[in-house]
């Protein structure tokens, strides 16, 4: 019976493998591929996306953002849930309305946080190149709480 079963086991991951056809579903980091960030987000970052299409009208989506020392996201919010990996680096997130160093807390790689609708918030990469992963629910979109600070009106 334990060797019927892990037959079975044995042939459906063939089956899910062969389904999974050219498109690539796991990668190195060396196989990323890193572009410039949409308009909404300030030059400076790259972006890489992993899984999914982060603005479509629905489904999932994993992407990753890699920051410059000093690099900032002003004050912002998102309609839907946003899920955030330090990869590297350090990253500095900060609540509320107005961008403010003092009050922000580090989050070293390995950290993780999750942003609720509306919330509002900032951030800075610190202490060198960071990365973060964020995953969720596409569409993405930034609502910046001052409209001056959208780098797609500028």
């Amino acid at each position: 019976m334990k060797k019927m079963m892990l037959g079975i086991l044995w042939v459906c991951a063939g089956v899910l493998l062969a389904q999974s056809g050219s498109q690539q579903n796991a990668f190195t980091p060396d196989q990323i591929t890193w572009g410039p960030p949409p308009p909404f987000v300030a030059p400076g970052a790259k972006l890489a996306v992993l899984e999914g299409n982060p603005m479509a009208s629905s489904g999932d989506y994993t992407i990753r953002l890699k920051m410059p020392a000093g690099y900032k996201i002003a004050p912002h919010w998102h309609p839907i849930r946003e899920n955030v990996t330090v990869i590297s680096g350090s990253f500095k997130v900060g609540m509320g309305d107005k961008f403010d160093e003092a009050k922000m807390m580090t989050f070293p790689a390995g950290s993780f946080a999750y942003l609720d609708p509306d919330m509002h918030h900032y951030a800075m990469a610190v202490g060198g190149e960071t990365i973060v992963q964020i995953h969720g629910m596409s569409p993405v979109k930034f609502n910046y709480v001052n409209p001056s600070d959208d780098p797609s009106k500028k």
